[in-house]
């Protein structure tokens, strides 16, 4: 099998994705189409990345597609001819899901949210799970398309998780999907709101935040501005939301019940059967999501009756009892789906629940079965079409509805023995932790790639698909009692963190370290720990204050275990949070005593960090010639200790260093001396890839250039500067070349 194309046939996603939910099998959709089984395969597993214009065409005719949904599945076999079928993977992850087309039983509900939603603002869809509210916020979204021609956006946050999306993820994944980079997105939560409504002025955009926790969780990620919408759908009534508008949602009347299970079985057949057709809906408890599995089952075994498949569910041992009475017939149906698996498949599906994380795709799929990645490919591709595993947008990965998660624990705990269950769960937690360590090491300034990561963009791919995985592995680990493992993972993420710190929950990722190391009763590891903790404290949550107070006990920790590293640590993310705090003298202080000891360890790991941060401090303190002699020394001993870093790290550590000596110069008033500094600087960022932060480099030089006097030279700079500070991010520096240029005189 191509990984590579099928990870990328986004037309194959969706032909895949509109055959579910029509309710065919490829068989049946080959008959109906006329396009061959072998050819529907190709498409779907991304063997042949788009269908031809007249393929593309029958297909949508057989799989009853109009309007809108028609025309994006024909624009996306036009374009996966065209481009090979690869869209940005930031857009696929907020696309709205396909809608279901046998919305039965519904129409009310859908002409009322519809009628909400074109007034725009907050409509929250509530009520019990499995009683169908994505479903209809989808559907909705789907007929509102043409009214939001600016966007329609979906992010599940998955509310029942033990970790939901945070605020700071979701519009991490928002604003990506609008175009913005992961370097222009900011630190503050506040602020990454405020970009991303300010994104939305003048739009007319619609964003479906799905399995929402309660108010708070929302709140950042309001499509506030006039002429958008935000739909929520929640357990919860969100009544504290202000400006909503409700819609709650309760199961089904029994007559649309039936009707929706005649869509699906077949009305003759139904109808044939009334009375064993209103108890099997009552059996389901009149809930979408089970009338619908119930359903399918039928529907794909002619010669069942529906009176046998009632005598199947009256079994109260098979119902999930365990849940609250709203969802206590649901077992009953997943378990007719589970029963008509391969017995492969039935081994995969119930193992995957030992996975931690809220979605997976193959390779860790392959670690939690005990079967190879190859076959697990197939056994995920029965599980979604009998509905026990959910496709997700990013190709290739799959999810359980929260509900079925559950039913697969408890099938894990009936048919695998205990020590087997202890096994699969030590194997998955093991695979998840060493490998993401391993992954995490390549960031090291020092770190060398292996065999599974020969380079940081392999790590890094691997860590950013599977955080989710990683990060429960943590919390499960903690849990367990694994101290020394939840420590190694931590201890192993500080150099990753240090360049992705939108893209995790560090202060929890280190607080778990932290919270292990002194159940260890290891204070050298909680020097270290609690420095990390820290640092998450002051750049990720932007809490200065906090983050003093947590150095300053790792300080204390340091001084007891006689630890001269993290000593220099303390001391030095101390100066960092008492400069941001504005506490210069102090922040001077703490700064030089990193420093006096910064000399007995590593350049790259220690010593470049720690001094160019005492030349921060004194540059903050207006004594420039001191700061520019500071990074003048650094620059020149990092031309000394050139081979003990990978050429990446020496380009980017060193423009960093020297950046700050144009700052200096300028506060010198030398504009010349700081044009050209800046002018170095640009080139090496440019060279290395650093697009962002050459555009900001450019601006300072063109700056430098005009209280130079080299008018043509400014001009050019800020020109460029302009050119490259197009991201909503990067408006304020924008808007500072422009004035700029309007300072010049005229040619």
């Amino acid at each position: 099998m191509d990984e590579t194309n099928e990870r990328s046939s986004t037309f194959g996603k969706l032909l895949l994705s509109h055959r579910r939910a029509a309710g065919l099998s490829q068989s049946q959709l080959a008959e109906t189409s006329g396009v061959s089984v072998r050819a529907l395969r190709d498409l779907e597993r991304g063997r042949a990345q788009a269908a031809q214009q007249r393929s593309a065409e029958v297909l949508a005719d057989a799989l009853g597609l109009t309007g809108q949904q028609r025309e994006t599945f024909l624009a996306v076999a036009k374009e996966g001819r065209r481009r090979g079928g690869r869209v940005p993977e930031a857009a696929a992850q907020c696309a709205l899901p396909p809608q279901v087309r046998d919305l039965a039983g519904r129409e009310a509900e859908l002409d009322r949210l519809r009628a909400e939603a074109r007034g725009g603002g907050i409509v929250a869809v509530v009520g019990h799970p499995g009683v169908g509210k994505t479903t209809l916020a989808v559907s909705a979204a789907h007929r509102l398309q043409e009214d939001f021609p600016d966007g329609c956006f979906w992010i599940d946050l998955r509310g029942m998780d033990e970790q939901p999306v945070t605020p700071r993820a979701a519009l991490d994944r928002l604003l990506r999907a609008l175009g913005v980079t992961p370097e222009q997105i900011p630190v503050e939560e506040s602020e990454q709101t405020a970009l991303f409504r300010m994104m939305l002025e003048g739009k007319r955009v619609l964003v479906l935040l799905d399995n929402a926790v309660d108010e708070a969780h929302v709140r950042p990620l309001l499509a506030a501005s006039p002429g958008c919408l935000t739909l929520i759908t929640c357990r919860q009534a969100l009544a504290g939301l202000e400006a909503a508008r409700w819609l709650w949602l309760d199961p089904l009347e029994s007559q649309d019940a039936v009707g929706l299970l005649s869509v699906i079985a077949g009305a003759q057949r139904v109808a044939a059967e009334p009375a064993a057709a209103a108890e099997l809906v009552e059996l389901c408890g009149f809930l979408p999501l089970a009338v619908r599995i119930a359903g399918n089952r039928l529907a794909t075994r002619p010669h069942w009756s529906l009176a046998y498949l009632v005598g199947q569910l009256r079994d109260e041992r098979t119902r999930l009892s365990s849940l609250s009475a709203g969802d206590l017939q649901l077992r009953s149906a997943f378990e007719m789906s589970y029963r008509r698996l391969s017995p492969p498949a039935r081994l995969t599906f119930r193992r995957l629940a030992t996975l931690p994380g809220p979605d997976f795709g193959p390779e860790v799929a392959a670690v939690a079965t005990d079967v190879s990645e190859l076959d697990v490919r197939w056994y995920l591709d029965e599980l979604a079409d009998a509905n026990l595993v959910q496709a997700t947008a990013v190709a290739g990965r799959f999810q359980f509805h929260d509900l079925i998660r559950i039913f697969a624990g408890e099938r894990l705990e009936a048919e695998e023995k205990p020590a087997e269950r202890d096994r699969l769960t030590r194997t998955v937690l093991e695979h998840l932790l060493t490998t993401a360590s391993s992954a995490a090491r390549v960031f090291f300034p020092d770190g060398q790639g292996s065999a599974q990561f020969p380079n940081q963009d392999d790590a890094a791919e691997w860590l950013d698909r599977e955080s989710g995985n990683w990060i429960a592995a943590q919390r499960v680990a903690a849990r367990l009692g694994w101290h020394r493992a939840v420590v190694d993972l931590a201890r192993a993420m500080h150099w990753y963190s240090d360049s992705r710190w939108l893209h995790g929950p560090w202060d929890q990722i280190f607080g778990l370290g932290a919270e292990a190391a002194e159940a260890l009763g290891d204070r050298e590891e909680m020097a270290v720990l609690f420095n990390f903790v820290g640092w998450a404290q002051q750049v990720c949550l932007g809490d200065s204050e906090a983050a003093l107070g947590t150095h300053r006990e790792a300080l204390a920790f340091a001084l007891e275990v006689g630890d001269r590293r993290e000593q220099v640590w303390a001391h030095a993310y101390l100066g960092a949070a008492l400069m941001r705090l504005g506490r210069l003298e102090e922040a001077l202080e703490e700064t030089r005593e990193a420093c006096a000891g910064a000399g007995e360890f590593g350049f790259w790991t220690v010593q470049i960090s720690v001094r160019n941060r005492l030349g921060r401090v004194l540059q903050a303190l207006g004594r420039y010639e001191e700061a520019i002699a500071e990074h003048r020394a650094l620059e020149e001993d990092a031309k000394q200790h050139r081979d003990e870093a990978s050429e990446e790290t020496r380009r980017w550590m060193v423009g960093v260093v020297v950046e700050e000596i144009g700052h200096s110069l300028c506060g010198l008033g030398k504009w010349r001396q700081a044009a050209e500094t800046f002018h170095s600087v640009r080139e090496t960022f440019h060279r290395s890839g650093f697009l962002s932060h050459a555009a900001a480099v450019c601006l300072d030089e063109g700056k430098a250039w005009r209280r130079a006097g080299e008018y043509g030279l400014a001009r050019e700079c800020l020109e460029l500067a302009v050119a490259g500070l197009t991201s909503p991010a990067a408006r304020s520096q924008r808007e500072q070349a422009l004035a700029e240029l309007a300072l010049l005189p005229a040619d």
